[in-house]
């Protein structure tokens, strides 16, 4: 099979995966996978490709993310690891796609304007 690399992208975050036949351990910038992203949910969205297409003790993953915080890595790693996971098997489309795994979320932050506080709050009116 070979290693199989893929990309995955939420908000700024930046996430590179490589997927090689192994054992099911994950690395994440040279850690552990659980001490990298050390809150339940965060692990769960991690997984949540491999546990759906029944992957999660087949392959071992290496993961290299930059950027944004730790739930836009996560989800960063999940689009890449679904990408992934697609290119391993063509009928795992069928099932990541309507759970929307295969979609990139385009949302970003809104940029903050001049005279202004934030992106949209604008600084208090006083009267006096």
């Amino acid at each position: 099979m070979g290693v199989i690399h893929k990309i995955g992208r939420r908000k700024t975050a930046v996430a590179r995966v490589y997927v090689s036949e192994g054992t099911g351990v994950i690395t994440v910038n040279k850690k552990e996978f659980a001490t990298y992203f050390p809150t339940a949910t965060l692990q769960y969205k991690v997984m949540q490709p491999m546990s759906m297409t029944e992957n999660a003790t087949n392959f071992d993953v290496k993961v290299n993310v930059y950027g944004g915080g730790s739930t836009g890595q996560a989800e960063a790693v999940r689009m890449a690891l679904a990408r992934a996971m697609c290119e391993v098997n063509v009928e795992n489309r069928g099932i990541l796609k309507p759970e929307g795994l295969l979609t990139r979320d385009p949302r970003m932050v809104e940029r903050k304007k001049f005279g202004q506080k934030k992106a949209r709050k604008r600084f208090q009116f006083s009267k006096r």
